[in-house]
């Protein structure tokens, strides 16, 4: 058996890709490179330069490699640059990614793991929330993630095809191994953006909005470690080849940390102080987003490991160090 993971010398790929390879699987990578890395990508996996939108190539794969599971981390996700230019969302997540499924219908692949993501909550009636709350995304991002849940569900009823979709709360650290992280230099992360000013690398970093009803007025997000979503994809693909049915999972802890906290925890984890502006609101973003984690641990058995703070930023800023090393 044989694994697709398109979008695999991406940030979160990248980690599944090394999960996958550490235990033996066959891996084929496919990524056209856009916002990844060759050198990201495990050297016992094999790296196809593509696009998940060319059929041809997809089917072509399906075929060679006998595929039995795609794993889809393929699509752009900054939520600003998807209200500035949602047709780039809709084409990159929504019409690529259906192209993504008729292959795998057509080449009668069994498994299908998506990355969803919690913006398809938009502003949540309540914190934390569920599987089962509203959705109403707030943002082109959520809305072309949100299709591709749809399309799914649509699909598996009408052919063999099961899924898990994976909404992710806010994904942050690094492989603990130093193998691969976060590597795209205008990656807008919070922790990874805090981590580079730090580090020298940005004169400043901005806080965008302190007046939202929260504690200390900015926005507060489930922050992952990388490593516990990870384990959350391997645990839905045993699952799945096991007989599971067809479900959706929030990826999150269970608890958020406001902007604020998260930017003392690296001035904490970076031992000095850096310049930090506090800034107006940015257009698409919820004031809280906490997930309602209890299906995934339930379900699945996921238990994650690193569900701490400093441990995510200490990750996260040995990572941007090894980072300055390399590219220097």
């Amino acid at each position: 058996m044989t694994v697709l993971v398109t979008g695999g010398a991406g940030y979160i790929g990248s980690h599944m890709v090394y999960a996958l390879t550490d235990r033996g699987e066959e891996v084929v990578v496919l990524d056209n490179l856009s916002t990844g890395f060759d050198w990201a990508v495990s050297p016992k996996a094999k790296l196809v330069v593509g696009d998940i939108g060319d059929m041809d190539l997809v089917s072509g794969l399906i075929r060679e490699h006998d595929i039995d599971a795609i794993i889809n981390f393929a699509g752009s996700i900054i939520v600003p640059e998807s209200v500035e230019n949602p047709l780039k969302y809709y084409h990159n997540n929504t019409a690529n990614t259906r192209n993504l499924i008729e292959c795998a219908v057509r080449g009668e692949v069994p498994h299908f793991i998506f990355s969803s993501t919690a913006a398809v909550y938009g502003i949540p009636e309540r914190n934390p929330a569920f599987e089962d709350a509203r959705l109403d995304p707030i943002n082109p991002y959520g809305r072309s993630k949100l299709m591709t849940e749809w399309m799914l569900e649509d699909v598996a009823k009408a052919h063999p095809l099961n899924y898990v979709a994976l909404r992710y709360f806010n994904v942050a650290g690094a492989d603990p191994q130093g193998r691969t992280g976060q590597s795209t230099p205008e990656a807008t992360h919070l922790i990874k953006v805090a981590c580079q000013t730090a580090l020298g690398q940005r004169e400043k970093m901005y806080v965008f909005g302190t007046d939202y009803d929260t504690p200390d007025g900015t926005c507060i997000r489930d922050y992952i470690h990388v490593t516990d979503l990870i384990a959350a994809h391997v645990d839905a693909l045993d699952y799945l080849r096991q007989g599971g049915k067809s479900a959706v999972f929030n990826c999150g802890y269970g608890r958020g940390f406001s902007v604020l906290e998260v930017v003392d925890a690296v001035k904490k984890v970076a031992g000095h102080d850096f310049p930090v502006e506090l800034t107006g609101r940015r257009a698409g973003d919820p004031p809280a987003l906490v997930a309602g984690a209890d299906r995934v641990r339930e379900v699945l058995g996921w238990k994650p490991e690193h569900d701490d703070l400093n441990e995510i930023v200490a990750s996260a800023y040995a990572w941007e160090r090894h980072l300055m090393e390399r590219n220097a």
